[in-house]
């Protein structure tokens, strides 16, 4: 350390390495780019630097920290940019990277769940690394493709538009898991054909002026009166499931303003062949464990009792013999 002629205190390179914990070479390179240059040289033509350069120097320290580029640190320096002009930018630039790093974190602790394969780890990737847009392209693209040229109930339609997958910025493994299978599940040619189905026997109905005011209801009704039966062990083609299916479908015929009887089975029981598909339900599960809401529980398996208990009762033109219970 030496004393400049105006009294300020000088540093050589070495002593400025001991006081900022920076390495020569370090040191060296920013004097080199211009970043920090020398204040002065001795007789013998080493660099000294004064306390100025040492302030400038834990300056382009902190930056490049930060991970600001040199580029960018010297415009500062030089005050063609505002450090707070640079901070916003670089926050935002973090806030991708910290994204990211969640994204692959997830990924890897559903892999680790998984154990999966190389090529299962690749589309786990990809998929969740696409932006929120792109996620809900891909079901809107499903969705359009569904309903392309249908009249359907608006209250259904608008539900399934406003149903889109909003995986979070720190997501859990389930929730890369649900977006793997929801995005091959829309992508699967068979689920695409049964959901179009579904919405043209939809659009039919409602063409036909017999599209029941409140379907959830009978939905309701029907996990109610099955779930009751299974639980007491009422197998669907069993003199037991008689009554239950009675009521059922005397429930859905009102509905439909239809009368019960061979007629009205045969099209109730060719509706809820269509309409029941456990991938549908799947699909509205797997939304809602990415989305953080409640999973709706599984309700396939009692109108797939109810579709036995209406073929049992002849709806096919088969009548069965039932079992006695």
């Amino acid at each position: 350390m030496v004393d400049g002629m105006d009294g300020d205190t000088l540093y050589t390179i070495g002593e400025l390495a001991r006081r900022t914990g920076l390495p020569v070479r370090t040191i060296r390179f920013y004097s080199d780019e211009g970043v920090v240059p020398p204040s002065g040289r001795t007789a013998a033509g080493y660099r000294l630097y004064d306390v100025a350069a040492v302030a400038r120097l834990d300056l382009v320290r902190t930056l490049r920290d930060l991970g600001i580029d040199l580029g960018t640190v010297r415009r500062v320096l030089d005050r063609e940019i505002g450090v707070g002009e640079v901070a916003a930018a670089h926050v935002e630039a973090l806030d991708v990277q910290i994204r990211t790093l969640r994204l692959r974190r997830a990924v890897l602790r559903a892999v680790a769940k998984r154990g999966s394969n190389p090529e299962e780890i690749e589309l786990m990737h990809k998929l969740a690394r696409l932006s929120d847009e792109e996620r809900r392209r891909i079901i809107t693209d499903f969705i359009d493709e569904s309903f392309a040229g249908l009249d359907l109930n608006p209250d259904f339609a608008a539900k399934m538009r406003s149903a889109l997958p909003e995986l979070p910025d720190d997501p859990e493994p389930d929730q890369v898991d649900a977006w793997v299978e929801l995005a091959e599940l829309v992508g699967d040619p068979g689920f695409r054909t049964s959901i179009r189905r579904m919405a043209e026997a939809q659009a039919a109905d409602i063409s036909r002026g017999s599209y029941p005011d409140d379907p959830a209801r009978l939905a309701e009704l029907t996990r109610e009166k099955v779930e009751q039966a299974i639980a007491d062990g009422v197998a669907p083609d069993s003199d037991a499931a008689r009554p239950i299916t009675d009521d059922l479908a005397g429930a859905y015929a009102d509905a439909f303003e239809a009368t019960d009887g061979v007629e009205f089975r045969r099209d109730l029981l060719e509706r809820m062949e269509i309409g029941t598909d456990r991938r549908a339900e799947r699909y509205w599960q797997l939304l809602a464990v990415i989305n953080g809401w409640p999973v709706p529980p599984t309700l396939t398996p009692c109108f797939e009792w109810f579709i036995e208990a209406l073929r049992a009762s002849g709806a096919d033109g088969r009548r069965r013999h039932t079992r006695q219970r």
